[in-house]
């Protein structure tokens, strides 16, 4: 079973990818499946309660993560002055910054074994209002749809590809390792932090072309996928 939603981002969207230092200031292109989960669990902290989160991540973190990218998306290189904190003190240093303004709607597919439908996760995805870092808000657009057959046009983000479009543009994305329990996730649990093997990377390649570039923006168009 698969559930979609599409959304629509309302502001720039910026997601360093997980390998990469605080200090990094490169972005992916679209979220990882640990970000869209992450996401799906703090809206049902917020919309139910912690208890109800907790009782579903077990089924949140196996589930399956497809992606139809937006349109197209525009990253723009920029810096910044932003406020680093060292040694007790907080100095004001320029850094290196991208910001991803995505032009159209895009969805998110998630998918589980069987063939019950899950209402909890559909209300929770009504509740996302933000992806990737924080201030990267979206709009939902419709009620998620229950569908037995994920459409072409998507993307797997958690499966492995053994055919994909040489043209792609590839990603590394992340994911929540298969035994990652809830004590690892709990911000508030100061004697349990996220290690390297709570997370599990993977590499996709999203259906983008690099229609344009310069030195302070890269255009990326979404083609067409298709079945071979």
């Amino acid at each position: 079973m698969w559930l979609i939603a599409k959304y629509e981002a309302v502001s720039l969207f910026s997601l360093r990818p997980s390998f990469t230092t605080a200090s990094g200031g490169k972005t992916l292109l679209a979220p990882t499946p640990f970000a869209i989960k992450m996401a799906i669990f703090d809206a049902l902290c917020r919309a139910q309660s912690l208890e109800v989160a907790r009782s579903h991540w077990p089924a949140i973190a196996r589930l399956e993560v497809a992606l139809r990218p937006a349109e197209q998306a525009v990253v723009s290189n920029v810096f910044q002055r932003v406020l680093d904190y060292r040694d007790g003190v907080f100095r004001s240093i320029i850094r290196y910054r991208e910001y991803v303004h995505l032009f159209g709607d895009f969805a998110i597919g998630l998918g589980w074994e069987g063939s019950d439908q899950r209402d909890w996760l559909r209300d929770a995805l009504l509740h996302i209002t933000y992806l990737g870092k924080r201030g990267g808000f979206v709009q939902v657009l419709n009620v998620p749809a229950y569908t037995e057959v994920l459409p072409v046009e998507f993307v797997s983000l958690t499966r492995p590809e053994t055919n994909f479009p040489l043209d792609g543009t590839m990603q590394v994305v992340d994911d929540c390792a298969p035994n990652l329990s809830f004590e690892k996730i709990d911000v508030y649990n100061p004697a349990k932090k996220l290690s390297k093997g709570d997370r599990t990377e993977r590499h996709v390649v999203l259906p983008y072309r690099l229609k344009r570039s310069s030195k302070s923006f890269s255009w990326y168009e979404r083609y067409n996928v298709s079945v071979s």
